[in-house]
């Protein structure tokens, strides 16, 4: 009884806290999972119900969650976008070539929705260096400063955002760390970083058809119902 009522109560936190993070953009798993139990349960009072440490799903249980509900609600536009995605990162995979770009996140595992950005590793040693070439390239971006928990301490990181279509996610390493592998927060497996020839091997594998068309016309079908969003 005990092990079952905490089941629901997780399946009943992950699923509202896959929908705060489809339809109200909370972007954090840690954040989404504490807003759903206090939504759900509440913190007393007239709340009959209360929830656990224990109670709070996995980041991996509110993502299935997230992905029935792209499924429901996208359909098949969730294939659409995925495309499109996955086009868009690898051009500007290729125009970012001497900054050795890496895929990582929902592009490269196919589990987007709307909302979902472009999320690229780029690797230097002179933050100036990228940031005079995208310059250059006639990009608008803005660049940040964010802390990363990594390897058991707290790492300062350029983070630099663009947008085309989707927004740009460019995380900047420095060139050493090229060939250290991270852990994903969500189910804290190693992250798999995709070269730009692996990403074009995957479209082709998957997305045969809409890639043809892209190839012969050098234009994403469809662009335009994302450009609305």
């Amino acid at each position: 009884m005990k092990k079952q009522r905490t089941s629901i109560l997780r399946q009943s936190i992950a699923h509202e806290a896959a929908r705060l993070m489809y339809e109200e953009g909370v972007d954090q798993y840690f954040d989404a999972k504490r807003l759903a139990a206090k939504r759900l349960f509440g913190r007393g009072g007239k709340k009959q119900m209360r929830y656990r440490p224990q109670d709070l799903p996995s980041n991996g249980e509110i993502q299935a969650a997230l992905r029935q509900i792209v499924q429901i609600i996208e359909g098949e536009l969730s294939q659409q976008r995925l495309f499109a995605m996955r086009v868009i990162a690898l051009e500007t995979m290729n125009a970012l070539e001497p900054f050795k770009p890496r895929l990582i996140g929902s592009v490269s595992t196919g589990h987007v929705r709307r909302g979902s950005d472009i999320d690229l590793h780029v690797f230097t040693d002179n933050i100036e260096d990228i940031e005079a070439y995208l310059h250059y390239l006639g990009w608008r971006f803005e660049t940040q400063q964010v802390t990363i928990h990594v390897a058991g301490e707290y790492r300062d990181y350029t983070h630099i955002y663009y947008e085309r279509v989707f927004p740009i996610e460019l995380s900047v390493y420095p060139h050493d760390e090229i060939r250290v592998t991270h852990r994903s927060s969500t189910d804290g497996k190693p992250i798999v970083r995709f070269k730009p020839q692996a990403l074009e091997q995957i479209i082709t594998e998957q997305h045969s058809h809409a890639w043809e068309l892209y190839l012969g016309t050098g234009e994403i079908q469809e662009l335009d119902q994302f450009e609305a969003e």
